[in-house]
């Protein structure tokens, strides 16, 4: 009877790890599938891709990726994407990062109900801030400009990255802050030289989700931008599509293009990002 419980027992145990590894393919082919089919895509002529959509192509047509760049002024379009993007980053992660400095290392009133209120931020919709946004762009004279579209999203994201680094600097003890301070330390020097170096876990983690947020924002980019010398690269594949309607496999080469940046992004911070938001996002 005992062997004959352990037998079922183990059987479930099997065909729960089977199922288990069912369901895990299915996600991963249903993510990777549209990937995959287009990077194919983008290697084909438009005759290939409208007459058999999902055969392979007869010959490899790297030449679309230069087309991409050729065609549509791509390279601007990628590099106004990189400088908005760091900037972005840039500024957000100091802002937040010093508020998080203040709001977990000093006791004064009202300072909980203060960061409760920036971090309801979170919950906000980013699309109903869109007419505010843009009448502030327009009284400051920026618009249509990169420093525009850096100040928005450095704003937007704010919340959510002084959550997460706050998390992490509640951690840091007390007393490594107090030796600095009898080592003669003063305010600016406590932040830069051991609680900024000392959180950077949940730095990155902020930092890594604000540039991917950057790099593939969409709305505000067209609607802060009217001129391609300033337009980030997500917003120039939508005027590639709508002007040249019948190169698709080329606007598919610059859509692969696009993507790259934040693949290698989340590859190489793929482990402080996890560790950052089960970790310091749920601390404090």
């Amino acid at each position: 009877m005992k062997n004959v419980l352990m037998h079922k027992v183990d059987f479930k145990t099997k065909a729960g790890k089977v199922l288990m590894w069912i369901v895990l393919i299915f996600f991963l082919f249903y993510t990777l599938m549209p990937m995959v089919w287009l990077v194919i895509s983008s290697l084909k002529t438009n005759t290939e891709l409208m007459g058999s959509p999902f055969s392979l192509p007869s010959k490899l047509r790297f030449e679309n990726y230069a087309n991409a760049f050729k065609v549509s002024g791509l390279g601007i379009l990628f590099l106004n994407s990189i400088i908005v993007s760091l900037g972005a980053t840039f500024l957000n992660i100091m802002i937040a990062s010093m508020a998080s400095f203040v709001l977990s290392r000093f006791e004064f009133r009202f300072r909980e109900a203060i960061f409760s209120l920036l971090v309801i931020g979170i919950l906000v919709p980013i699309n109903s801030l869109m007419v505010p946004y843009v009448k502030i762009i327009n009284k400051l004279g920026i618009y249509d400009t990169r420093f525009a579209l850096i100040l928005v999203y450095s704003a937007i994201s704010i919340p959510i990255s002084t959550f997460i680094i706050r998390g992490f600097m509640k951690t840091i003890p007390v007393e490594l802050e107090e030796a600095g301070t009898i080592d003669g330390c003063n305010f600016y020097q406590r932040f830069f030289k051991i609680i900024f170096p000392l959180s950077r876990t949940g730095i990155v983690t902020a930092a890594t989700l604000q540039f991917l947020y950057c790099w593939n924002e969409f709305i505000y980019s067209m609607l802060l931008t009217s001129s391609q010398s300033v337009r980030t690269i997500q917003v120039g594949i939508r005027y590639f599509s709508n002007q040249f309607t019948t190169d698709y496999t080329s606007m598919y080469a610059a859509i692969v293009i696009s993507i790259i940046p934040s693949l290698i992004g989340y590859i190489t911070f793929q482990e402080q990002i996890i560790s950052g938001l089960t970790s310091g996002a749920v601390k404090g």
